[in-house]
């Protein structure tokens, strides 16, 4: 149950999986590998098929426009031009040397939940400090936009050490800001601020990675991911605990928004199965919302460890029961 984690937030020392530092983010750099973000991904990754597509990897950025001469690529002629000249005209392109990564890191209230092995807001931030070991091993260039209840920092695209230090600090900050007793409210407008953010920050030839449990989005979330998938790549990952999906057959717990506070009895079978027809319905309303604007998603839980699902959902090798393919499943139910 969530008191496994959540018991003692009342101690001083916090038990492992509630918060993470800095150093533990630092310290995934080595675990950073057998997957990427690039394009020809392995057909066991979920972005194979017909995702694989939607990263394009490293773009063409115009340099010039010339006259065509023999052996050029007959492609790349420009018809307009040659149209209007009356002489053939090619465009010539030059492939860019990296591309900027963001990472969108949600740090809420709302992600401070975890039933067994970590809170949602942990392994949101594992999950960032693998994707930005793994762009900066790939010579691209990262940054982030990390949001909270009531503050977002962002961290322009850069291509060093100190660039991925700095944005995992920042990470490392909001997590360790997360308190069960916090006077913060549910801010769920908070997700499209930081998309708004995120939009200004990488404007074209980028990849937008997306870590939140989506809590609070609507149709401004679905309007701001249309138009920065429009001009990038974008990734969602979704992360989920998987406690409603399993619920005890016994016992009360109280649930508090904040503000307000109810007491569950699992005892009766009437709660539980209401409660898991909600989780059902949910989840299978976010897969299908994804699916809707054409973004690939990645579900990930907090109950697991996160270096090994990322390996399996980007590039490791096959398992019988993926988390895609049981989130899909669930969702199908």
């Amino acid at each position: 149950m969530a008191s496994d984690i959540g018991s003692d937030m009342t101690s001083n020392t916090a038990p492992a999986g509630v918060t993470i530092d800095v150093a533990a983010l630092n310290a995934l750099e080595g675990a950073a590998r057998d997957f990427h973000f690039q394009p020809g991904q392995p057909v066991h990754s979920v972005l194979a098929g017909r995702h694989g597509s939607r990263v394009r990897g490293r773009g063409l950025a115009f340099e010039e426009l010339r006259r065509y001469v023999p052996g050029d690529d007959i492609r790349s002629m420009d018809w307009r031009v040659t149209a209007r000249t009356g002489k053939p005209y090619v465009r010539v392109y030059t492939e860019e040397k990296d591309r900027p990564v963001v990472l969108v890191v949600d740090q809420r209230i709302n992600m401070f939940f975890g039933s067994r092995r970590a809170m949602k807001s942990v392994t949101a931030a594992e999950a960032a400090a693998l994707a930005a070991w793994r762009v900066l091993a790939d010579g691209d260039r990262v940054g982030g936009v990390v949001f909270g209840d009531t503050a977002i920092d962002t961290f322009p695209p850069k291509r060093s050490r100190a660039a991925v230090e700095q944005l995992l600090g920042g990470i490392a900050r909001h997590n360790g800001a997360l308190r069960a007793g916090t006077k913060a409210r549910r801010a769920a407008g908070q997700l499209n601020l930081a998309l708004e953010r995120c939009a200004r920050m990488v404007t074209h030839g980028g990849l937008v990675v997306v870590i939140s449990d989506f809590d609070g989005h609507d149709k401004t979330t679905r309007e701001r991911l249309l138009g920065i998938s429009a001009r990038n790549d974008v990734l969602t990952v979704l992360v989920h605990d998987p406690f409603l999906s399993a619920l005890p057959t016994s016992g009360n717990l109280v649930v508090s928004d904040g503000e307000l506070q109810v007491e569950l009895a699992f005892g009766k079978t009437s709660l539980r199965r209401s409660i898991a027809d909600f989780f059902t319905a949910h989840g299978k309303h976010l897969v299908d919302w994804h699916e809707a604007i054409g973004v690939p998603m990645l579900p990930l839980s907090a109950a697991e460890e996160t270096t090994a699902q990322v390996r399996r959902l980007l590039g490791g090798p096959p398992t019988s029961g993926s988390a895609f393919r049981r989130a899909r499943a669930g969702a199908a139910r």
